[in-house]
């Protein structure tokens, strides 16, 4: 069997330690692990499957040994320049941050939604944002059987995907600790308010979720819409979304197709407080959906609830699995 090399660029952060977790537990056919960090973070340790490696200091000739893949999660800045330099080496990289996903010869990629845009890659494949990816699973499932006419987005996004200061100031803010990450608490607290404010009113967040979903979904004119709203919780978004449809439909067939599309898994026993919740979302890489029910203010609508772990399949998960399916097709 063939064994590919692989970096890991921030490995110390939130999203590359869940790499390294991920990779771990799926034990790809892999025999050496490169992971770069900042100068900062370089000297740490991790044990992958028995073996210790020691993280580097990232700079431009970390690629030089010659790599197969990397996955990057360490910012856009980074990406924009240490991406170009691991491509020249003959190394695909697929990048958690914004810089590239809409880039249009980027192709940007869930892989049970849209995996063979990723054979249009030169070089860079990027992952989406961590709310649009949990978001594509049921969204693809409708789109095909019934072709989506306006989505409305609805997100409860937990601080983890903010980062480690984030998750400081949900856990110290209510001992009236200075602020790290955020303008104002989270303890006990919604904020409207993930990434930098737009001229239109939009945050950048919530326009990532509406350019990202037409990108993924190739519909450049889909009408799409966004409030995204940061609530303390450590870990795994929730969304509210509703879709209308072209086409009607039947109750029994929608939530058949919502249940048989590739981990997408239906949660939804209202009678027995069933229903997909974060913590039961996180540490796994599937999507839940579940408060399925039909939009009666118009001809064809319908409601979902979706969760899913961002830090896994919202980043990590998603970033291995294009990984894993490159290997398969390269065997």
């Amino acid at each position: 069997m063939k064994k590919y090399k692989i970096a890991i660029v921030g490995a110390t952060g939130l999203v590359g330690r869940s790499v390294l977790q991920v990779l771990e537990e799926k034990n790809l056919p892999i025999d050496t692990y490169g992971l770069f960090a900042s100068k900062n973070s370089a000297g740490a340790t991790f044990s992958i499957l028995g073996k210790d490696y020691t993280v580097q200091e990232l700079t431009e000739h970390s690629f030089d040994s010659g790599f197969d893949f990397a996955i990057f999660a360490a910012g856009g800045e980074i990406s924009k320049k240490y991406a170009p330099i691991a491509t020249q080496k003959s190394c695909i990289v697929v990048d958690n941050s914004s810089y590239f996903r809409m880039d249009a010869d980027v192709p940007l990629v869930v892989p049970e939604v849209n995996f063979e845009d990723v054979y249009q890659h030169h070089g860079i494949i990027a992952n989406p944002n961590c709310s649009t990816i949990q978001a594509m699973l049921p969204l693809k499932a409708l789109e095909d059987k019934y072709h989506i006419k306006r989505i409305v987005y609805s997100t409860y996004q937990a601080v983890s995907g903010a980062g480690k200061n984030a998750l400081y100031d949900l856990e110290n803010t209510d001992n009236s600790q200075p602020l790290k990450k955020f303008p104002h608490p989270i303890y006990n607290n919604c904020l409207p308010h993930i990434d930098v404010f737009m001229e239109n009113g939009y945050t950048k967040e919530e326009l990532k979720m509406i350019n990202e979903s037409r990108k993924i979904l190739h519909r450049p004119d889909l009408k799409v819409t966004a409030t995204t709203v940061r609530v303390p919780v450590q870990n795994s978004h929730s969304e509210s979304i509703n879709v209308e449809l072209e086409n009607d439909f039947e109750m029994e067939d929608l939530i058949s197709t919502l249940k048989n599309f590739p981990n997408l898994i239906l949660v939804d026993d209202p009678s027995s407080n069933l229903y997909p919740m974060a913590i039961n979302a996180t540490g796994h890489d599937e999507v839940f959906v579940g408060r399925v029910r039909r939009d009666e203010s118009v001809r064809s609508g319908v409601n979902l609830w979706v969760v899913a772990d961002n830090i896994r399949k919202g980043a990590a998960s998603n970033a291995v699995q294009i990984i894993e399916k490159l290997m398969e097709d390269d065997s």
